[in-house]
């Protein structure tokens, strides 16, 4: 199920300007017409400054993905807003989880459907052990290495317990930095709960209830109650790869939709 946005007829006028970016799809920094912050850059830049806007709306619907871009592109939001003086209203739609959320953080306020996913704040690693696997194959790897550590998580290899603590100890800074970014934009609108950080996720109402939302709306209504009936809502959009858009992505941008489809069906969405 999808959460369309139907953008009103009237992009022109007098009235109040509210400037659109949509957040889609799933964060990460190598994959051509993903969302990135060297991707989305422009795009934000030009949301922000063209026209005078009243606001900035990011419609975000994203599973999630890099931490590293997660982060960069909600500190451009934020350094935009402070240079600009523009506020920011962020709408989620199927979901904003993990990354996602993280991105949302970055808005004034947020808003979901009652439907929406919201949430999944932590950081998860995952792979595969083979080493069984070429070892009935009658398979040696040979591995030659300068720095003990430098063919640590293997995954032709048996793991090793001293590279899964070390491994751990990565995956905890990078939830703390997670957990930092979101008290310090939410504050205290979160609710105590223990459970709030611990990679779970919840639908709108009861996202609003943990404080992770403001409250439950749709863009044009929110935005309409806000600035008025003659609210002009005009979009800047993130430009697909020319290939991507007749059908024909290279085999990256495959392995790339297959990683993506992973990460929504984490969401059962």
């Amino acid at each position: 199920m999808t959460h369309a946005l139907a953008l009103p007829a009237r992009l022109f006028g007098r009235g109040p300007r509210v400037n659109l970016v949509r957040l889609q799809g799933m964060i990460a920094a190598q994959a051509r017409g993903r969302l990135s912050d060297a991707e989305i850059a422009p795009v934000l830049e030009r949301a922000f400054r063209a026209g005078k806007p009243k606001a900035v709306a990011l419609l975000i619907n994203s599973p999630g993905g890099s931490p590293v871009q997660s982060s960069l592109i909600a500190a451009r939001i934020r350094r935009l807003a402070d240079e600009t003086g523009v506020p920011v209203h962020a709408f989620v739609e199927d979901a904003a989880a993990s990354g996602g959320y993280w991105l949302a953080t970055a808005a004034d306020d947020i808003h979901a459907d009652a439907c929406s996913i919201l949430g999944s704040i932590g950081v998860i690693f995952a792979g595969f052990g083979l080493n069984e696997l070429i070892g009935r194959h009658g398979i040696e790897r040979r591995v030659h290495t300068a720095g003990r550590s430098k063919s640590q998580l293997d995954p032709f290899r048996p793991e090793n317990p001293e590279d899964v603590e070390r491994l751990n100890r990565l995956l905890e800074q990078m939830h703390d930095a997670f957990i930092a970014q979101v008290r310090d934009r939410r504050g205290d609108k979160l609710a105590t709960d223990a459970e709030l950080f611990d990679g779970r996720f919840w639908l709108g109402q009861e996202a609003v209830r943990l404080g992770l939302a403001d409250g439950l709306g749709h863009a044009v209504p929110v935005l309409k109650a806000r600035y008025g009936d003659k609210v002009r809502l005009v979009p800047y959009t993130l430009k697909r790869p020319f290939l991507a858009r007749f059908g024909m992505a290279l085999t990256q941008d495959a392995l790339a939709a297959a990683e993506e489809r992973a990460l929504w069906s984490r969401l059962g969405v």
